[in-house]
């Protein structure tokens, strides 16, 4: 497997009646590390992400290694970037197990020296068995899609992506309907599989503890801007917190050396969290 770096320059993406991002650049994500995108509600995070993955036109450069992936078939990106949206969709009738086989069987193009026939019916299903253990829920592997649970459903869609195995693997908030222990289990596994595979991967979070501690690299977004990047130390500070949050924070360095995070009111004539002025 190659292991390229992700890099992004005057990226602009939105919708047809309106631009989201502008000319945006960001630092260089390199194999084997785990980026957080954070910042309020309609701050562009998964509007990013999908331009990210190819899923809605978007002009600028977003190279991987020395291939740009703007302008390629929506097969062709697929094949080294993979995007795992916040739900699954309603109403699929298939087992767990046959959703996994499901989403391997469509990047079989990223694999063309597996063997076909029985033996690579068996193949598959190994290593379809195998991510759902490593993910937790091999219990879950006969049950209908539509008998799960939200959260059991989002750790479905994350054996989904992980399974085809991706250069990039792009995860919009991948936690959000997970409980707590659920959350560190997923955040971890995420981390453990980047550094396995030399795989980038980049979410979309909202708490910003998890972030500070799972993350190598932050983006903080603010109406579809870069407010600032860096490591969790750097990126997340009172001050970029009042700027794109509007709150008054503290941020304190615990005895395992990680970030705390402390958010104590919201400041004086802030907006909403994702209100334009």
């Amino acid at each position: 497997m190659r292991h390229d770096a992700l890099q992004v320059s005057g990226l602009s993406t939105g919708y047809r009646d309106r631009q989201i991002i502008q000319s945006l650049s960001l630092p260089v994500f390199r194999p084997g590390e785990v980026h957080s995108l954070l910042g309020p509600n309609a701050a562009g995070k998964s509007t990013l992400l999908r331009a990210l993955a190819g899923l809605q036109p978007a002009t600028g450069s977003v190279k991987l290694g020395e291939r740009e992936l703007i302008g390629l078939s929506l097969a062709e990106h697929a094949r080294r970037v993979t995007y795992m949206p916040q739900t699954l969709p309603q109403g699929v009738a298939l087992s767990v197990l046959e959703s996994v086989l499901g989403a391997l069987q469509a990047s079989a193009t990223d694999h063309p020296g597996d063997v076909g026939g029985k033996a690579g019916h068996d193949a598959d299903q190994r290593r379809a068995v195998a991510i759902l253990e490593r993910v937790g829920i091999l219990h879950l592997a006969l049950e209908g899609l539509d008998h799960l649970s939200g959260g059991q459903r989002q750790l479905v869609s994350l054996a989904q992506s992980l399974v085809r195995e991706p250069r990039v693997l792009l995860l919009d908030e991948p936690i959000s309907a997970l409980d707590l222990q659920h959350q560190l289990r997923v955040m971890r596994l995420v981390q453990e599989l980047a550094r396995e595979r030399g795989m980038i991967a980049i979410m979309v979070l909202h708490d910003l503890q998890i972030a500070a501690r799972w993350s190598e690299g932050i983006v903080m977004l603010s109406q579809g801007a870069v407010v600032a990047t860096g490591t969790p130390a750097q990126a997340i500070t009172p001050d970029t917190l009042a700027r794109v949050y509007g709150v008054q924070a503290r941020v304190e360095h615990c005895s395992r050396g990680g970030l705390q995070i402390m958010v104590d009111d919201v400041l004086p004539g802030a907006l909403p969290a994702g209100a334009r002025r």
